[in-house]
């Protein structure tokens, strides 16, 4: 199982709708695939079900629900919150391949600060076995053996770098960061590396020094960063946008993925109304269709997952 968590300082980058359709094109190639939804704004979780479906009783099986409580996950297990939206699985034919979900809430942007006063201790042992349970608590949490059938999973970041994101960066074997090619979508990249890198370390450090418990130390790799939303003209991105991706392949000390994905309200405009990727639905020539299919095989070659079965 390959853990991705998808990221981004600034929102409105199209992270959302890029995890949606990448786990749904992994889904539709044969893979059992979760999204884990945990950003607040729950985009992810309502690109599935709509609002009156959501308070049909979906809205008591969300993270919000596991990271409560004095320790995350000990009153509720995580596997339970699992769902598997219907529409969109009766999208993806029958060749094993599946698409599961575990939503968001709004009441999860109160959740960083309820895990910060779980921090700290009257010993420095103590604030490092609180440092390691609460950052580690979503990995862990994973290693259970009720998530060994997926094959890639895939969270979907709040745009900041708080206690929850950063749960996801400890669990995660990669980071992916979808970016606009502009200014303010780019500007941030080498800060959220440098945050990322220096969690690592901060952690590392911990578990080589704090209490003797079996954790293990992470090293979560960069995927690189992938250009979305872009105006595509005569088969290239236009000239001013062309300058962004170039000018951050050579200065964000990060890889820039191949694969750039186009702007096109047709295909996302109503693809959350539906409750179906819009990747599940697009015709095979479509040209952003296609796209998809691309970036699928690139992230998918980086992480060893092959085109039609386990890893």
């Amino acid at each position: 199982m390959s853990i991705v968590a998808v990221m981004n300082y600034k929102g409105g980058v199209g992270k959302t709708t890029l995890t949606a359709n990448l786990g749904g094109e992994v889904a539709k190639r044969g893979h059992r695939v979760l999204l884990i939804d945990l950003d607040p704004q729950a985009n992810l979780t309502f690109s599935f079900y709509s609002l009156p479906q959501w308070h049909e009783g979906l809205d008591q099986r969300t993270i919000k629900q596991w990271y409560e409580g004095d320790i995350p996950g000990r009153e509720v297990p995580l596997s339970e919150l699992i769902v598997t939206p219907e529409q969109a699985n009766d999208a993806i034919s029958d060749n094993g391949g599946r698409l599961d979900l575990i939503s968001s809430h709004l009441g999860l942007i109160d959740i960083d600060l309820h895990l910060a006063s779980k921090l700290g201790g009257t010993t420095l042992q103590e604030s490092k076995r609180r440092y390691l349970t609460l950052h580690g608590c979503l990995r862990r949490a994973l290693q259970d053996k009720s998530f060994d059938d997926y094959d890639l999973v895939l969270i979907d970041c709040a745009p900041n770098f708080g206690l929850v994101t950063k749960t996801a960066i400890v669990a995660s074997d990669h980071v992916l960061v979808p970016a606009k090619a502009d200014y303010l979508s780019t500007l941030g990249i080498s800060y959220l590396a440098g945050s990322c890198d220096k969690l690592v370390e901060e952690y590392n450090d911990y578990v080589g020094h704090g209490p003797n418990d079996g954790t293990s130390k992470i090293n979560p790799r960069f995927l690189g960063i992938v250009f979305t939303m872009v105006k595509i003209y005569a088969a290239r991105p236009i000239g001013t946008q062309q300058n962004y991706i170039e000018e951050v392949r050579a200065n964000a000390g990060l890889p820039v993925l191949s694969t750039v994905m186009r702007d096109s309200p047709r295909h996302y405009g109503d693809a959350g109304a539906r409750g179906i990727p819009a990747m599940l639905t697009a015709p095979m020539s479509d040209d952003v269709a296609t796209e998809f299919r691309h970036l699928a095989e690139e992230i998918m070659q980086q992480i060893s997952l092959e085109k039609g079965g386990q890893r």
